[in-house]
């Protein structure tokens, strides 16, 4: 029992780990290489998993092989436009000028039902309004409306807005980030006098604080047992 345990867990490092050098993308973003490479390393790890007499280098080796493989692939892709081109595909135009490629459609086998749901996914249920629409390379469908039907922008009213940066999350759960705290450049007396204002006393009773670089102040305490009920 404790053997199964200990290849299990080595596995599953080196799983985690492989899936780390592959980058954060979601099972839907993964190039075709990239899914490639997950799918066999699962099936590579359950073999020494679901077979204990099974020696656990018979996982491990062809583990390290396909992390050694899917980092050379990635750094000679990185500098060879034809081998990414091959490895990666490239993406493809179904719409182009408001007109839908047929024949680009059929290579691809997508249908109309296909292309009018992503376009709906994307938040343009109207053909109309569409002047281009690509195929990335990750299957995800990118949509460039129409110049008349795109959002309306600062720019556009001839308005300058204030600078906005990211949000600084202070506090998560009772908890103190001391790393958004430094980059907030604020400490944990500024931090305290603040939630006094909102007549909370103890860090710990925060579910939620963060400041944003125009230096609003948003803050949530935490919710007791009896009132999540």
């Amino acid at each position: 029992m404790m053997v199964t345990l200990v290849r299990t867990v080595i596995l599953y490092i080196l799983v985690v780990l492989a899936l780390r050098l592959m980058g954060k993308r979601q099972i839907g973003q993964l190039q075709p290489s990239e899914l490639v490479i997950a799918m066999m390393l699962s099936e590579l790890a359950a073999i020494p998993v679901e077979n204990v007499g099974t020696p656990l280098l018979t996982g491990v080796i062809p583990i390290f092989t396909l992390i050694i493989a899917e980092t050379t692939f990635s750094y000679v892709t990185l500098k060879n436009r034809k081998l990414r081109k091959i490895l990666s595909g490239s993406p493809t135009v179904l719409i182009s000028k408001g007109q839908i490629l047929e024949k680009e459609m059929e290579r691809l086998r997508f249908n109309i039902d296909d292309l009018m749901e992503e376009l709906r996914s994307c938040g343009y249920p109207n053909i109309l309004e569409i002047e281009y629409a690509i195929i990335e390379s990750n299957g995800n469908l990118s949509v460039i409306p129409k110049s008349n039907k795109r959002p309306l922008t600062p720019d556009d009213l001839g308005i300058s807005p204030q600078y906005e940066g990211i949000p600084y999350l202070l506090v998560s759960d009772g908890v103190v980030n001391k790393d958004a705290m430094k980059q907030a450049g604020v400490n944990v007396e500024w931090l305290l006098r603040h939630l006094n204002e909102f007549d909370i006393h103890n860090i710990e009773d925060v579910f939620i604080a963060t400041v944003d670089s125009a230096g609003n102040f948003f803050i949530q305490k935490k919710k007791k047992k009896s009132e999540k009920q």
